[in-house]
């Protein structure tokens, strides 16, 4: 039984590996993967030197925090107030809202973003409601950052709320009633007994998140982002779309995807080591 998922790792998640060889060659699909002529470290340098390196590493770092700033508790929060809540026919309505948005296209997500943020899209009616002027939001650089984890929060929080809920259920309902008689109320027993109860599961999930901290996905940056905001929307998985893909400078392109999964094994590294000192950790 073991059998098929080994060798689905293999051939789709390990065999391919090789292929990063061509991060120091100059590679051609012509003469392929071994005929290739070796160069080093010469894409690694030209990446480091350009003009782009300090803008794609600022814009990644940047939106990758504010997500995990913003991001990471959101799903936390909205199940511990679903766990706070008596009647169950809301409960369930709730969380049948909060996790319709995951199952929408990225596509559809952006294009509802790009209808709403229009100048004549709704956000920019309610605003005119207010004596707002209109703001071309996708035009400025200074908003799609907002945008861009905004929309991943409303995505992804009642998806990602599903874990803690299930870590939720298997706290023992006996340090509930033994802090009733304690006198504790909802708020000293959510402190006391939930947010520890459900603190293993949470630093996983965070040792976790760390490890993707760079992979910004490439998908809705493409889909919302224009040339007059590539001051601050032009992340590393971006530029490696359009240089591998576009551009066809695959060499380069692995180059820099490396260098990226390179800094994501470094930070899960860092991330379990010191969950390591909490008892709880991948490894």
């Amino acid at each position: 039984m073991l059998v098929p998922v080994v060798m689905y790792y293999i051939v789709i998640h390990y065999f391919p590996i090789y292929g990063l060889v061509i991060a120091f060659k100059d590679f051609t699909p012509f003469k392929g993967i071994g005929n290739s002529a070796w160069v080093g470290m010469k894409h690694f340098e030209a990446f480091f030197n350009s003009y782009y390196f300090g803008r794609l590493l600022r814009n990644t770092v940047l939106i990758s925090f504010y997500d995990l700033i913003f991001g990471f508790p959101a799903p936390i929060i909205l199940a511990l107030i679903l766990n706070e809540v008596k009647r169950q026919a809301f409960k369930r309505f709730v969380q049948t809202v909060s996790y319709l948005p995951h199952f929408i296209s990225i596509v559809v997500v952006a294009g509802m973003i790009i209808d709403f943020s229009a100048r004549d899209g709704v956000i920019n009616q309610v605003l005119a409601w207010f004596g707002s002027t209109p703001v071309s939001f996708l035009q400025n650089q200074d908003w799609f950052r907002t945008i861009f984890v905004g929309s991943n929060i409303w995505q992804g929080i009642g998806w990602g709320s599903i874990i803690y809920l299930a870590a939720l259920s298997a706290i023992s309902p006996e340090l509930y009633e033994a802090s009733r008689v304690d006198g504790a109320n909802r708020w000293s027993q959510m402190l006391h007994i939930t947010i520890p109860g459900i603190m293993p599961t949470i630093i996983i999930m965070l040792i976790l998140r760390v490890g993707h901290m760079m992979d910004v996905g490439y998908e809705k940056v493409i889909l919302l982002y224009n040339p007059s905001i590539y001051e601050t929307a032009d992340v590393i998985s971006s530029f490696i779309y359009r240089k591998g893909l576009l551009e066809m400078s695959y060499s380069y392109s692995a180059a820099v995807g490396l260098f990226n999964s390179v800094i994501n094994f470094a930070l899960l590294l860092s991330v379990n080591r010191m969950a390591r000192k909490t008892g709880t950790s991948l490894w």
